[in-house]
């Protein structure tokens, strides 16, 4: 997959230790149900299949077809692995309906738009997790506010518990409380 992103010239493939993370997260869930935004070549998903039960699922969104069509090159055959090829902000407006065990925020979409409706997404005791926290010299001007201002809405929130890990390239993981009454 790395080379197939060199080939692509795709210099947004996720860090192995978030890789890692991620297949642990997902092995902690029983039959879980992941949404992954923002899917690149597949290498994040990649990791998360590995730690995914034989009855658990992804879904996998990405706008770029590119990207798409190497992503299902790999994933091909496997009926737990649903890539789609569609602009994630669409998808999380028209699949207001579906709930997640986990959701994998790797792009704008779910992250610094539409925040609120893809936490709607996620079930209670669900985890949410956003990569690219910390500051980097390819982030435009502007961006650390956008990150600072992410971080200050999931810690304001009352519904989740919300862990910043200096660790990788950021991760911020969050997981929703069920509400008791």
């Amino acid at each position: 997959m790395v080379e197939d992103s060199e080939g692509l010239d795709f210099q947004m493939n996720s860090d192995l230790q978030l890789g890692s993370l991620l297949k642990t997260l997902v092995s902690a869930k029983a039959s879980p149900s992941v949404l992954e935004l923002g899917t690149g070549v597949g290498l994040a998903l990649s990791w998360m299949v590995e730690g995914l039960a034989a009855d658990g699922s992804i879904t996998s969104i990405d706008h770029d077809p590119a990207l798409i069509a190497v992503a299902r090159s790999y994933f091909a055959g496997d009926p737990r692995v649903d890539i789609i090829c569609e602009d994630a902000e669409g998808w999380i407006t028209s699949n207001q309906e579906a709930r997640f065990d986990i959701i994998f925020a790797d792009t704008w979409a779910g992250k610094y738009l539409l925040l609120e409706e893809t936490l709607q997404m996620l079930k209670p005791n669900g985890i949410y997790i956003v990569d690219d926290m910390r500051p980097a010299d390819t982030w435009p001007d502007g961006h650390e506010a956008k990150a600072e201002h992410l971080i200050n809405c999931l810690e304001q929130r009352s519904d989740l518990n919300v862990t910043k890990l200096e660790w990788s390239t950021g991760i911020v993981i969050a997981t929703k409380m069920e509400i008791r009454s």
